[in-house]
């Protein structure tokens, strides 16, 4: 089954840093957080799917000053006409897509951070879509 993403948009972006305290601690308590990701689908037009790609980091019960910070990512994804297969189309649209525009949302998740006077942020760069998804099935 073959699909080609037509095009692709940031949707929503929410980034909190609630006081000053919260910013002061964000590089120490960083390691507390989790990257947190949600892939959401619904058919647009005949053959055109919409994925929402959703990053964001979620704070850990040790977190005691936590941020908000969550980015998602629409991709319009034309699938070829006559798409019978659920499984393969299940896997284009937790699997290819998300692993194909993930650098964009990292880049765009970093330079947040970035212009928010965070310099030493560690955060995945590597994600293997695969395996949550083989994860999920599980």
């Amino acid at each position: 089954m073959s699909y080609k993403i037509i095009s692709k948009f940031i949707k929503d972006i929410s980034f909190e840093i609630p006081n000053t305290q919260a910013f002061l601690m964000l590089e120490k308590e960083i390691a507390n957080y989790s990257l947190n990701f949600d892939v959401k689908s619904k058919s647009y037009k005949d053959n055109i799917i919409e994925v929402n790609t959703t990053l964001k980091i979620i704070p850990g019960p040790d977190v005691k000053h936590k941020i908000l910070t969550e980015i998602t990512c629409t991709s319009l994804v034309s699938i070829e006409k006559e798409f019978n297969n659920k499984n393969a189309l299940e896997k284009i649209i937790l699997i290819q897509v998300p692993t194909e525009i993930y650098p964009s949302l990292y880049e765009t998740f970093i330079f947040l951070f970035k212009q928010s006077g965070v310099k030493n942020l560690q955060i995945n760069k590597e994600v293997d879509f695969q395996k949550l998804f083989d994860a999920r099935k599980k």
